[in-house]
C-alpha cells in the first residue's frame, strides 16, 4: 500500500510514517516546513518528503490520504482532495485498522506525564523481555527512537486532542486499548474543548469502548476521573494512590541511598511488593511510575520485575534533559506548557538539588506557545506555577495577552521579553556559576536551549538575579 501523510513531521505522524515503512508499505507525506531531526529520521527510513500543501500533490496519487490535524480547510490540497473524492483517513484510524488490531494495546491517557508514563511503560516492557512495538510522542533514552515496530505488545500514547477535520473524535477512541491508563485529568487544549465536562465526555467514550476483559489503571488522586468513572465502567479497575489498590511509601532512611536517585516502595492493598530506585525526580514522576509499574502487572509482567526495571530507566529527551553546563551554569530542557506541568517540573528540580546539595538558584524560562496558553485561558495561574523559581524569564512573543500583568505576583523575581535575543542576554547578564537554567516550552523556543549556552561562553556571568 502506498500511503502519503499530510503533516508528516509532527511527533504523532512522523512515529506513523515510520511504522508504516517498517510494516512494509511505501511512504510519502508533505508538511509546511519540512525540517530536522524528524525530516531526517523520515529520509533515513526511505520516506520521500514534500514541503508545503499545494494541489499538485494530487499527481502522487497514493492507495489513501492520511491526514493529520494540521490538515484545515482552505489548504490547496485539502481542498483538491475534498472535490476529487479521493479516500482520506486520520492517522489514528489508519494506524488502528491496519497495525494496531494485530497487537494487544496499552494506551496511556491523562493531562500530564503520557510521554513519560508511556515511555517507563515500554521500557519494563523490554526489561521483561516482551520487546513491545510503541509509539510514543518523544523519545525515550532507552530506544533512542519514538516509534517502534517489534513484539506483541504495543504502547502508545493516548491523546485526547482531536483527530482531523473530519473527525473531531478525541485520538485515543480509535485505539481499542486492553490496557488503559488514566493518569491525571484537568482542563487543557481550550482550542477544541469549552470546559472540562467536554473532556470528561470524550474520556467517558473511550472507556465505553474498551474490552470487559481488559483492564483500566486509574488515578484515585483525580476528582475529575472519579467523575468519569462514576458515569459508567465495563472494564475491572486497579486504582493507584488508592489504600485498596496500588500506593507507594517512602523507604526507610540508609536503605538504598543515593543522591541521585528516588527511592520508594511500592504496595499493592497495603502490602509491600516491591522497591524502586529511579532517576526521575519530583511526586508527578513517583506518579508516572506507578501508574506504569500497575499497568505492566496488568499486562502479566511480575511486580518485582517491573520495580526493578526502573533503575535501568533513562529518562526521556526534553523531559528535565541537561543540555550542557557553560561556566558552572547548567541548562536543562523540560516540555511543561500547562501550569500544573511547570509548577511539578520546578518541584521535582527543587528535590533533585536538595539531594544533591546545589545551593545555585534554580532560574526558569518560559515559552507560554501551546495553544491553550496562547489563548491566555491559564493567565491567572501563571504566576503561582512559578513560585518556586528563584527568578523567571518569559518570552512574549507570538502572543497578544499581556504576559507581564499575569506575572505582577512575582514582583521583581521575574522579567517578560518580546525578543529572543534580548531574553539570551538578560539570563546571561544574570546568572551565576552553581545556577540552574530551566527551559520549559512544547516546541523549538527558536533554538533557544543551544543559542544560550554558546552566549554562556561570554566572561559576562555573576549577574544579581
Amino acid at each position: 500500500m502506498h500511503i502519503h501523510i499530510i503533516g508528516i513531521c509532527g511527533t504523532f505522524m512522523g512515529g506513523l510514517a515510520q511504522l508504516a515503512r517498517a510494516a512494509g508499505h511505501r511512504v510519502t507525506g508533505c508538511d509546511a516546513n519540512v525540517y530536522p531531526p524528524m525530516s531526517t529520521q523520515l529520509e533515513q527510513a526511505g520516506i520521500e518528503l514534500i514541503s508545503g500543501f499545494d494541489a499538485a500533490q494530487m499527481d502522487v496519487r497514493p492507495d489513501v490520504w492520511v491526514v493529520g490535524n494540521v490538515a484545515t480547510r482552505g489548504m490547496p490540497l485539502v481542498e483538491a482532495l475534498l472535490n476529487a473524492k479521493a479516500r482520506m483517513v486520520s492517522g489514528p484510524q489508519w494506524l488502528s485498522e491496519e497495525l494496531l488490531h494485530r497487537h494487544r494495546v496499552l494506551a496511556v491517557s491523562g493531562t500530564h506525564g503520557k510521554t513519560t508514563t508511556s515511555s517507563i511503560l515500554a521500557w519494563i516492557l523490554e526489561d521483561a523481555g516482551q520487546s513491545p512495538s510503541f509509539l510514543i510522542g518523544g523519545v525515550p533514552e532507552n530506544f533512542g527512537v519514538s516509534a517502534r515496530l517489534a513484539g506483541a505488545p504495543f504502547v502508545i500514547e493516548a491523546d485526547e486532542y482531536d483527530t482531523a477535520f473530519f473527525d473531531k473524535r478525541s485520538k485515543f477512541l480509535h485505539y481499542r486499548a486492553e490496557v488503559a491508563v488514566l493518569n491525571n485529568l484537568e482542563f487543557d487544549h481550550a482550542d477544541i474543548f469549552s470546559d472540562l465536562a467536554a473532556i470528561e465526555t470524550q474520556f467517558y467514550h473511550w472507556l465505553r469502548t474498551l474490552p470487559s476483559q481488559g483492564r483500566l489503571v486509574a488515578n484515585a488522586q483525580e476528582p475529575a476521573l472519579a467523575r468519569v468513572l462514576a458515569r459508567g465502567v465495563y472494564t475491572p479497575v486497579d486504582m493507584f494512590h488508592h489504600a485498596e489498590g496500588w500506593s507507594i511509601a517512602p523507604i526507610k532512611p540508609g536503605a538504598h541511598a543515593s543522591l541521585h536517585s528516588d527511592a520508594f516502595e511500592v504496595r499493592w492493598k497495603g502490602r509491600a511488593v516491591g522497591s524502586v530506585m529511579s532517576a526521575l525526580t519530583g511526586e508527578h514522576n513517583r506518579s508516572n511510575v506507578v501508574a506504569a509499574i500497575a499497568a505492566a502487572v496488568a499486562y502479566g509482567v511480575p511486580v518485582e520485575a517491573a520495580c526493578s526495571a526502573i533503575a535501568r530507566f533513562e529518562g526521556v529527551k526534553r523531559r528535565m534533559q541537561v543540555r550542557g553546563v557553560v561556566n558552572g551554569v547548567r541548562v536543562l530542557d523540560d516540555f511543561a506548557h500547562h501550569p500544573t506541568a511547570i509548577a511539578t517540573t520546578i518541584a521535582g528540580l527543587r528535590d533533585q538539588r536538595a539531594r544533591e546539595g546545589h545551593r545555585g538558584r534554580l532560574l526558569a524560562v518560559i515559552e507560554p506557545r501551546s495553544n491553550t496558553m496562547k489563548l491566555g485561558v491559564m493567565a491567572a495561574r501563571l504566576a503561582d506555577s512559578l513560585r518556586e523559581a528563584d527568578h523567571t524569564f518569559a518570552f512574549a512573543g507570538g502572543i497578544d495577552w499581556d504576559l507581564s500583568a499575569a506575572l505582577t505576583a512575582l514582583g521583581d523575581r521575574a522579567c517578560v521579553h518580546a525578543a529572543l535575543p534580548d531574553l539570551i542576554d538578560d539570563i546571561v547578564a544574570k546568572a551565576r556559576p552553581g545556577d540552574d537554567v530551566l527551559v520549559m516550552s512544547n516546541g523549538g523556543f527558536g533554538g533557544l536551549h543551544d543559542r544560550l549556552l554558546k552566549a554562556l561562553e561570554h566572561p559576562r556571568i555573576g549577574g544579581t538575579a
